[in-house]
């Protein structure tokens, strides 16, 4: 009996020893766990642009027509970040789409994935009265002449769940290659929509500056409504391919125009005096408003400004909302503006 004591204390001194770091190249100090995954320096996500931290003043930079009151200046600071260059595609949705009916249809069930994430091509012809949208509820999203087209007819949760697939689908790829994972893909908070919008042009009305809408020889600078009647002195009588215009200074595509875009935070007209001053967002499961940005082909001038705020219901689909992700920044703030 004694002598099992005596080996079942020495053999928990050995264990207490190798998990102190003895028996290991530490020499007895302390050099953190060994085997970890390499992740230096994070890499730029495919089809992503780097839009460095910095503070800006989040609000309306023009005549506020609505009178709202909802969205005044206010000075935050934000994070390092990655955005989409451009708004999600027809053919990177059906990506999408073709690996959740191999995946994931016998946990989730038919039902789910068509009703809830395929995209709803009735939206052309529900979203306006005495309009002949039958050929684009047809071809729009099943065509591959569409395939570089924005993708419309998606909800909220919708552009949540893509999140969520493009993150495991990569990191399943990483973890494969022996790589750490990557943060998250998500939808960008609303601050942060903004200040990429912005491009780094503080109080800018417009992506480009403005707070004129179209360039010196007469073109206009984003697919919006430019006049009563008129959907196509822009070039495009509905959506465009995505980057069909000029960037602004991040290098993002289409952050005015095209298709307003959703966002994380939940809509308040109070959020602006009750958000943090660093990267604030605002969430609320029971408020069913949530944020969308940017302005649309169907809009007028007004909507597509950096600092307008609007909303659209969770579970509403329509014609002229689409999404584009967005990934934190993981490291030092020197490296990350270096790797612009």
């Amino acid at each position: 009996m004694i002598k099992f004591l005596q080996f079942s204390a020495i053999a928990l001194s050995v264990m207490l020893m190798a998990g102190c770091g003895m028996g290991r190249d530490s020499q007895g100090d302390v050099v953190g766990a060994m085997d970890r995954p390499e992740f230096n320096p994070q890499e730029i996500p495919y089809g992503m642009i780097a839009c460095p931290g910095g503070t800006f003043h989040m609000g309306q930079t023009d005549q506020d027509i609505a009178a709202s009151m909802s969205n005044m200046n206010k000075q935050v600071t934000i994070g390092g970040f990655y955005m989409d260059e451009t708004e999600i595609t027809n053919n990177e949705y059906r990506q999408f789409m073709d690996a959740i009916r191999q995946d994931s249809l016998d946990i989730l069930g038919e039902e789910f994935v068509m009703t809830q994430l395929y995209p709803d091509t009735t939206v052309w012809v529900k979203d306006f009265t005495y309009h002949m949208g039958d050929p684009l509820m047809e071809y729009y999203y099943s065509h591959p002449a569409f395939d570089d087209y924005p993708v419309v007819g998606v909800d909220w949760f919708a552009a949540k769940y893509f999140n969520s697939w493009r993150t495991k689908n990569k990191n399943n790829y990483n973890v494969e290659s022996g790589m750490a994972p990557m943060p998250s893909f998500r939808l960008p908070s609303e601050a942060e929509w903004e200040y990429a919008a912005r491009g780094g042009r503080d109080l800018a009305t417009y992506p480009w500056g403005g707070p004129y809408l179209r360039n010196a020889k007469g073109c206009m600078l984003a697919n919006f409504k430019p006049g009563r009647g008129d959907y196509y002195s822009d070039g495009f009588t509905y959506t465009a391919p995505v980057g069909q215009y000029y960037p602004n200074d991040f290098g993002l595509y289409d952050m005015a125009g095209n298709v307003s875009e959703w966002c994380e935070d939940a809509y308040s007209e109070a959020t602006v005096p009750i958000v943090w001053d660093l990267n604030p967002t605002y969430y609320d499961d029971n408020e069913p408003r949530k944020i969308v940005r940017g302005g649309s082909w169907k809009d007028i001038a007004h909507f597509l400004e950096t600092g307008v705020r609007n909303f659209e219901y969770q579970d509403s689909a329509r014609s002229y909302i689409g999404f584009r992700s967005a990934m934190i920044y993981i490291g030092r703030s020197s490296d990350f503006d270096l790797g612009r």
